[in-house]
């Protein structure tokens, strides 16, 4: 009831111990709190919090535009829904080292289990998109080395992507990776890889877990979890698919009333009203105080027996 009754510092060392090679955990993108529960019942092994969701849900595109306290509070309300260890995009880190260091700090005081730093400028693009630009390997590495350093709880997770892979290649994308290791990472983010081959590459070149961003429409093609796991990945996240799933359920719904006049026709795709309380677990709420919760809640039989959905 109310949030996770897993503490911020136990979700970290649950992502700590969880990160081996080949693990291939699934970790798919929650959009906002009430997913993240979802994805705690199907019992995935953590959430992922996307910085394109995250400016998506604001009607923003990802190029940077959102700010570290926005960031911050939206995934800090997503993390601390669920028992799961919770990681979240940070983007360029927000700034210049001392912002990085802050940002950190922000996340942990939120409640996130690890993030990700990047070496694109600022602002950033999508990592799928065409167009990238990445800083010099120096300024990359002084990122990692502040958001290292800057760590309270030595098991906030640091991971560093890196995006040079479609500038350069795949082996400035290998150097670059040991080079930000070095610096102080946890984990590696390859971005772009464009099969199998290439994640096998880096998994052996470091001696850290590598992830899969496992994104549709992307330049990667979507491996299964067996696949990636051969290939020695230890984490595989999904960013946008629940958005993605959401905003497209949301629009055939739309499309429907504005033709018909009603909703009628995609009732039966819609989670019902049982299944909703279910998820924010009304029964929970009414048992804890049924002075004030003293509501009757709706079973599976009252939604199939009646149109109130």
């Amino acid at each position: 009831m109310l949030y996770s009754t897993v503490s911020p510092a136990a979700k970290r060392r649950a992502l700590r111990e969880m990160l081996t090679p080949g693990a291939a955990r699934q970790f798919p993108g929650a959009f906002n709190p009430l997913s993240a529960k979802l994805i705690g019942e199907k019992n995935f092994d953590g959430i992922y919090i996307s910085g394109a969701v995250l400016a998506n849900e604001l009607g923003l595109p990802d190029i940077g535009l959102t700010s570290l306290t926005e960031v911050a509070t939206r995934a800090g309300q997503i993390a601390r829904m669920s028992d799961l260890p919770a990681i979240v995009d940070a983007d360029t880190g927000f700034g210049e080292p001392m912002n990085v260091a802050r940002t950190i700090q922000e996340l942990e005081y939120a409640g996130l289990a690890g993030c990700h730093i990047e070496d694109q400028y600022n602002p950033k693009r999508c990592g799928h998109l065409d167009g990238k630009n990445v800083v010099d390997t120096d300024t990359m590495l002084k990122r990692i080395a502040a958001a290292a350093d800057a760590r309270i709880d030595e098991n906030f997770l640091i991971m560093a992507r890196t995006d040079i892979r479609a500038i350069e290649g795949l082996d400035s994308a290998i150097d670059r990776a040991k080079a930000m290791v070095d610096a102080g990472a946890d984990a590696i983010f390859p971005e772009a890889m464009k099969d199998i081959s290439e994640f096998e590459a880096v998994c052996k070149a470091v001696d850290v877990p590598v992830l899969a961003n496992m994104t549709e429409f992307g330049k990667s093609e979507l491996f299964t979890r067996a696949q990636l796991a051969d290939g020695g990945v230890a984490m595989i996240i999904y960013p946008v698919t629940l958005l993605r799933s959401a905003m497209g359920a949301a629009e055939r719904v739309l499309d429907a009333i504005a033709q018909d006049g009603t909703q009628e026709r995609e009732v039966d795709n819609m989670l019902t009203r049982s299944r909703l309380y279910e998820l924010v677990d009304y029964e929970a709420y009414n048992r804890f105080d049924t002075g004030i919760f003293n509501f009757q809640v709706p079973t599976l039989d009252i939604d199939s027996n009646n149109a109130n959905l």
